[in-house]
């Protein structure tokens, strides 16, 4: 692996968190201040817009399939009109056939005239349309023939089941003396079919006459009556529910406030009344059927009006801000672990790398199910970001890509899934920024355990889902130094100190436990320093070899000294220039090869040709590569590491290493094969010793320690996963449900206002660019759209999931 393999993915600054507008007179503030509330407001419209189209498209629907049951309807009357009528007892059923073809038909034909000219789908079937196509009373002394359902009763049942609860029981528009009162109104063309059918079922049943061949009740009846069922039976969906008016908007947002008003004194009964106050003040069309969530709760009753809404546009999803956090459901007694990274492969990062030999061995536990979750970028990023013009046309090829890089190393088959979610490359801070609420690519259903590689770097911009709302345990693996890159920029001491303060503050509010891979990293709450990676097997198997062939007599190592690192000076490349150029008469004829690519490349190697160093420079290859086996000495001078990949498989390869005495190197001074220093004294006396003598061979232990093994078994305990693991979830119960039945305690009820200001902040566009935001990682693109089969933001999150 090249020197990119490191724990850092970039050596520039992770954010411009302290670069915000300069100062500006009170007008440039109201004028910035009018276009960020249009914007807001322009997208409130556009959101409000689409949700409008798809209620419309409802509703077109359902008008769609009126008139299809209708034809349906008119069809069985064309049929029974045409079947020929039995020579006995004619009259009877002529009578009833011409009150079909002379009374029913033509108003059935009116009413779908009218009913597709008025274009009012808002009414649907309702008064305006039958109050004008109602007939008058038939002359006195005319003959009617009325026809009825048979068993009436039975009808009813089917069609309008009693729904006990509430007062007494609910039935149907024609169950009541009080009802038909208002029907006579409203509804006579109703009345008088319902009568109709009533007659005809009476004379089927008392003579046995047959009407259009068919014995008992009719044809027409039953179709009749599978055809109102279906009207009846329609899902909730195609109904019209009238969209949120602005008193349920802001009774659910005094809701989802909770955590924010806690921290402002506000009371939890105080809220709940302000709740149900606002909901209260309308009239609702669920409150009567308030009797079928068991009680008088106005909460519930919300969480009902909003989720009839987003039904009605034909919107859903297993996760939103106005509903109970997802919960994960225990299937077959296994959890589930998602591993959530900044990089993916071929990009030859640390933290494309460790995570996905994390995932490897992880899955090796037949306790726990396992998904990587990695970014995916569009084919304009990959050209800038992957090594060798390499790019993927879909997310099922980079898959392949990885699995296939992976078995190479591996001496077993890895068991994982892995998973994308939509990514952006920064060309100013070499790193890739989440665009969208990355939670949301993990399903309900897998939200058990999260482990965030990186948590500041994947939450810096996070706006979304809470990570300890959505999952029982979340743990944080710090990789990265950012404030030690950040140092080393223009104005970097301010801006090293409000990073400082923002990775305090997401990790705080996202993270149950943080593990920091030494001490060179910054000191965070709920953190623990642990060396949670190990090596590649394949680098214990090279120094396997060389110590085999030097048991045999053959000379293990034919080559000096190298160095092997991403080309940019924060790799450590100035303070090994420096240490060369200040003891360069100390080192006479010492020659160092150095391998590696990068932005800096022309500049480090001009500077090392004007001081007249030793150096060979050649490019960038994988640490593994056979070239490199050859070489005794690994120097590595950086300082800004939290702990060098390379390193650890340059002792796994049984060669000497001349680091820094720095705590990014504490994990590795137990190896005798590590020399330490601290002055560029002692740097030259180190480099005299390794050249001078052979390595000594790693024993079991050290060779177990430096092993993923022994990394995932530090892993399980410093991050409590074993303990997690070894408590059973109960199926359908969260443990966030729980925490706010419990969080009577003031550091969690800070972390719950840290959580909620966040999400506020990042949702703001201005805000985030003012911070170094990427334009346009608030939400996917297009792009991302296409490339993952993803529907647009604004039906993923309508206006309603504020």
């Amino acid at each position: 692996m090249e020197a990119r393999a490191s724990t850092s993915p970039s050596p520039q600054r992770p954010a411009s968190m302290g670069r915000g507008g300069g100062g500006g007179g009170g007008g440039g503030d109201a004028s910035a201040a009018l276009s960020f509330i249009y914007r807001g407001w322009r997208e409130v419209r556009d959101s409000a817009s689409a949700d409008l189209r798809l209620m419309r498209a409802r509703a077109d629907s359902l008008r769609t399939l009126a008139d299809r049951e209708l034809e349906h309807l008119l069809m069985s009357a064309s049929t029974t009109v045409a079947a020929p009528a039995p020579p006995v007892a004619a009259g009877a059923p002529i009578a009833e056939v011409e009150f079909v073809r002379n009374r029913i038909q033509p108003k059935i034909s009116e009413l779908r005239r009218q009913y597709a000219a008025s274009g009012d789908w808002e009414l649907g079937l309702g008064r305006r349309v039958l109050e004008g196509w109602v007939a008058p009373p038939p002359p006195r002394g005319a003959t009617t023939a009325r026809v009825d359902l048979s068993g009436i009763t039975a009808i009813r049942n089917a069609l309008v089941p009693e729904v006990a609860g509430g007062g007494g029981a609910r039935t149907a528009w024609w169950s009541g003396d009080e009802m038909e009162e208002e029907e006579e109104k409203e509804w006579e063309v109703v009345r008088m079919i319902r009568g109709g059918l009533k007659e005809l079922e009476r004379r089927s049943q008392s003579s046995g006459e047959i009407l259009g061949g068919i014995p008992g009740p009719s044809e027409l009846v039953e179709k009749f009556k599978s055809s109102l069922k279906s009207f009846n039976m329609e899902p909730l969906g195609s109904k019209e529910v009238p969209p949120l008016d602005l008193t349920e908007i802001m009774a659910n947002l005094v809701r989802q406030s909770g955590p924010f008003l806690d921290q402002l004194g506000v009371r939890r009964e105080l809220r709940d009344k302000l709740v149900e106050t606002l909901y209260s003040r309308q009239n609702h069309s669920l409150s009567a059927d308030s009797s079928l969530l068991g009680d008088d709760n106005s909460t519930d009753e919300l969480d009902l009006r909003i989720a009839s809404v987003l039904q009605s546009t034909g919107y859903h999803t297993d996760d939103g801000l106005w509903n109970e956090p997802s919960k994960y459901e225990v299937s077959d007694n296994k959890r589930h672990v998602a591993i959530v990274t900044t990089a993916s492969l071929p990009w030859m990062t640390g933290t494309a790398v460790n995570p996905l030999f994390r995932a490897a061995y992880l899955a090796r536990n037949s306790k726990q199910d396992v998904t990587l979750v990695v970014p995916w970028l569009c084919k304009s990023d990959q050209e800038l970001v992957y090594p060798n013009s390499m790019t993927f046309s879909s997310p099922e090829e980079q898959e392949t890509y990885i699995k296939k890089w992976l078995e190479e190393r591996l001496g077993f088959e890895s068991n994982f899934k892995i998973s994308f979610y939509p990514g952006k490359f920064s060309k100013e801070r070499r790193s890739i920024i989440p665009a969208g609420d990355t939670s949301q690519f993990i399903s309900s259903r897998e939200a058990d355990i999260a482990i965030l590689e990186e948590p500041e770097h994947l939450n810096w911009y996070h706006h979304g889902n809470r990570w300890t709302d959505k999952f029982n345990h979340v743990v944080g693996v710090v990789h990265t130094n950012y404030l030690e890159y950040i140092k080393r920029e223009k104005n970097g001491a301010l801006q090293a100190f409000l990073v400082k303060h923002i990775n305090n503050w997401v990790t705080r509010a996202y993270c149950d436990k943080v593990l920091r891979l030494s001490a060179a990293t910054q000191d965070l709450p709920k953190s623990i320093i642990c060396n949670v990676h190990g090596v590649n097997p394949k680098f214990l198997k090279i120094g396997d070899k060389i110590m085999a062939d030097r048991e045999n007599g053959q000379q293990s190592f034919s080559k000096g000294a190298y160095f092997l690192g991403k080309m940019v000076w924060a790799k450590g490349y100035r303070e090994l220039l420096d240490l060369l150029d200040k003891r360069k008469s100390d080192l006479q004829g010492f020659k160092l090869d150095v391998y590696g690519s990068g932005e800096d490349s022309q500049e480090v190697q001009s500077t090392a040709k004007k001081l007249n160093l030793n150096l060979n420079f050649f490019k960038g290859r994988d640490h593994a590569d056979d070239s490199l086996h050859g070489y005794k000495v690994f120097i590595n001078p950086s300082i800004s590491d939290v702990l060098c990949t390379a390193t650890a498989e340059a002792l796994a390869m049984g060669k000497f290493v001349i680091c820094a005495e720095h705590p990014s190197n504490e994990f590795f001074m137990s190896f005798p094969n590590c020399l330490t220093y601290r002055t560029p004294e002692e740097f030259v006396a180190r480099v005299n010793e390794a050249m001078a003598r052979e390595p000594q061979p790693l024993t079991p232990e050290q060779r177990y320690n430096l092993s993923w093994e022994a990394a995932t078994e530090r892993f399980m305990e410093y991050s409590d996963l074993d303990k997690v693991l070894s408590q059973p979830v109960t199926e359908g119960v969260h443990r966030s449900k729980t925490r706010r039945t419990i969080q009577s305690n003031l550091s969690d009820a800070m972390d719950g206002g840290l959580a909620f200001a966040h999400h506020c902040l990042t949702g703001s566009e201005v805000l985030r660019l003012a911070t170094g935001a990427i334009p346009g990682t608030r939400d996917y693109d297009k792009q991302h759209c296409v490339d993952m089969g993803l529907l647009p933001p604004q039906v993923q999150h309508p206006v309603y999931g504020w």
